[in-house]
């Protein structure tokens, strides 16, 4: 469904008054705002095609209403969020859930929610309808080299469907692993993932990427073969120049310095993307920014660092992917995608405003109480009125979440589509 172009410019019209006071406000303060508001403008953050539908959990899935009933809907519905912020402009699919049947008309689709499509995901951590042999332990480390060329197979024809659709990346995430000691010989199962993964490697065109994405547990407890950064950059770097690690906020152990890690992938030319999410224990899939926001904004300023100020390259330039992974299992997962877009648009903002000179300075001078508080004035800053702006400027809504409400948006959704709907592979 489609909000009105009169009923967006209604809203906006409705708080454009408050709004100029507190834009202007924190404007007359940022020396470079108009800087600011392009950047914003230019960065896109993808959804992902199995994200408009209700998570699950390991015990139970309460299915919304509304959700999207085939990839069309997924479009529309991604198409909507788009329209709202102006900063979901690219879709992420993942093979099998939504295999594009007509690529023609799907980029058309796309292309007329204004839509790109980001990575392409494939999946070996469950078992299909009809697939000859499991995953259960495992898929590219798997034991049997038949499986493991199932999986390579699998792969392969999620590249061939991208290429229809215009993707130029693929995104790996494997659940292989083990449960217990002694289940599987580490060494050999390093050795299988990586063979299996140069015969995908060798399969992508000359313009992709491949992005290698780690996790620390979970579906297995006693070892993960692609386990933490440090295993994704040796297979990256085994691979080639077209491999890259891929960053999940949610795929590390308890307290660990993501942004440190980031700053190390990014010194090694070896930082594909990120899927952002929040989490509290573990693997939450909660919505960005909601635990965790400091980490998120010091995450955010090793991007600014170390992309716009060393490489001279915008955040939003193509050359790193960016996708929300997070799972709406008490929400509407269109306002939670909205909220995390938000936050995600927030952050980049109050990374943007740290001044790097005084940062260095204080750096250089190990004057640890300066560095901090330059820091945390960016972060303590209210922003919300600049991404406001630049989603005004770009023909979007002054508040998004606002007039989804105001507009009934989830009770049509379920007037057309019904109340028990599923939309995902979960």
């Amino acid at each position: 469904m489609k909000i009105e172009k009169y009923r967006l410019e209604s809203h906006n019209e409705s708080l454009i008054k408050e709004h100029t006071r507190r834009f202007n406000f924190i404007a007359n303060d940022v020396p470079n705002v108009e800087t600011i508001l392009q950047k914003l403008n230019y960065f896109q953050v993808a959804i992902p095609s199995w994200a408009l539908g209700t998570g699950g959990t390991r015990f139970a899935r309460f299915a919304g209403g509304g959700e999207p009933r085939n990839l069309e809907e997924k479009i529309e519905d991604i198409g909507l969020l788009h329209a709202l912020n102006k900063s979901s402009g690219a879709i992420s699919l993942h093979i099998p859930w939504d295999i594009p049947e007509n690529a023609s008309h799907i980029k058309t689709l796309a292309a007329q929610n204004d839509l790109k499509f980001d990575a392409m995901n494939s999946n070996t951590f469950q078992d299909q309808p009809g697939q000859k042999l499991s995953y259960k332990f495992g898929s590219m480390q798997h034991v049997n080299k038949d499986i493991r060329k199932q999986a390579i197979e699998h792969n392969i024809q999620v590249i061939k469907y991208g290429v229809d659709l215009g993707s130029q990346s693929l995104t790996v995430w494997l659940s292989d692993g083990s449960c217990f000691p002694g289940q599987l010989n580490f060494r050999k199962a390093f050795q299988n993932t990586l063979e299996s993964l140069q015969e995908v490697y060798a399969a992508l065109p000359n313009d992709w990427k491949m992005f290698v994405e780690y996790k620390a547990y979970e579906p297995n407890f006693y070892s993960t073969t692609v386990g933490d950064w440090g295993q994704s950059l040796l297979y990256a770097n085994k691979l080639g120049e077209k491999a890259y690690t891929l960053v999940d906020l949610g795929h590390h152990l308890p307290n660990a310095n993501i942004e440190q890690i980031v700053s190390l992938l990014l010194m090694e030319g070896k930082l594909g993307g990120f899927h952002f999410n929040d989490s509290k224990y573990g693997d939450d899939d909660l919505t960005v920014g909601s635990i965790k926001p400091y980490q998120l904004f010091l995450i955010f300023n090793e991007l600014v660092e170390g992309i716009e100020i060393e490489k001279n390259t915008p955040l939003g330039a193509g050359a790193f992917g960016w996708m929300i992974d997070a799972s709406h299992n008490v929400k509407d997962p269109l306002e939670d995608l909205l909220q995390s877009v938000e936050a995600i648009m927030i952050t980049y903002t109050q990374a943007l405003l740290v001044d790097r000179k005084k940062l260095v300075d204080a750096q250089n001078n190990n004057d640890v109480v300066t560095a901090q508080e330059i820091l945390q004035q960016s972060f303590r800053t209210d922003v919300r009125a600049l991404v406001a702006e630049a989603r005004l400027r770009s023909g979007g809504a002054l508040n998004p979440l606002s007039i989804y409400r105001g507009e009934k948006v989830r009770d049509r959704l379920i007037k057309e589509r019904g109340s028990k709907i599923i939309a995902t592979g979960l």
